[in-house]
């Protein structure tokens, strides 16, 4: 085969490829697509029917979850942090400081350790990790601590969030005690006491 003949058949190709390229072009801008709008319709409602979303149950007062935590349910749920984090005394930091002796402790308590500047400004301000913190800061770092760098999701069951607690509390030398339960006043579904 002579080149000439290539060349027919390869120009024959490069035309072809070109003709189905200008075909889809040219659809493209004749025929644009419309949103599709709303699906389905509006269903009436019935008169004197009220519709109420139901709210989601209220969490149980720390103080009360606090109470019935369990710190070996804890330290089982604290497995998926040692990864980044270490409990041990003197133990090496992760990606994340070690957390033994931290229940009562400053906030950005390790000298050295690469804290994001969320951190070492609160603990710049001397706040210190206690049990509602804490709470906090499991249930939702980033909604917690606008800024920190640590991009764990939360943990969502609040009696697990308690149990971790629990567990932190239990490997620290001196925690500071749990928080009292808050007595209702009376009147207000507690019997009063005489």
């Amino acid at each position: 085969m002579n080149s000439f003949e290539l060349n027919k058949i390869m120009g024959a190709v490069f035309g072809a490829l070109l003709f189905v390229v200008g075909v889809g072009v040219l659809s493209d801008a004749l025929f644009t697509p419309r949103p599709a709008g709303i699906a389905g319709y509006a269903l009436p409602t019935p008169e004197g029917v009220v519709t109420e979303v139901a709210e989601a149950p209220a969490e149980e007062p720390l103080p009360i979850l606090l109470a019935a935590a369990d710190p070996s349910r804890g330290e089982a749920a604290m497995r998926a942090c040692a990864s980044c984090h270490s409990f041990t005394p003197g133990g090496p930091n992760g990606v994340g400081p070690n957390l033994h002796d931290i229940v009562g402790g400053p906030k950005a308590h390790i000298d050295g350790f690469g804290y994001s500047a969320a951190m070492r400004e609160a603990g710049a301000r001397g706040e210190v990790w206690g049990y509602e913190e804490l709470y906090g800061f499991l249930a939702n770092p980033r909604g917690y601590m606008p800024g920190t760098s640590m991009s764990f999701a939360g943990v969502r069951s609040a009696q697990t969030r308690a149990d971790m607690i629990a567990y932190l509390a239990s490997i620290t030398a001196n925690p500071p005690p749990l928080p009292e339960v808050a007595e209702a006043p009376a009147g207000e579904g507690a019997p009063a006491v005489q």
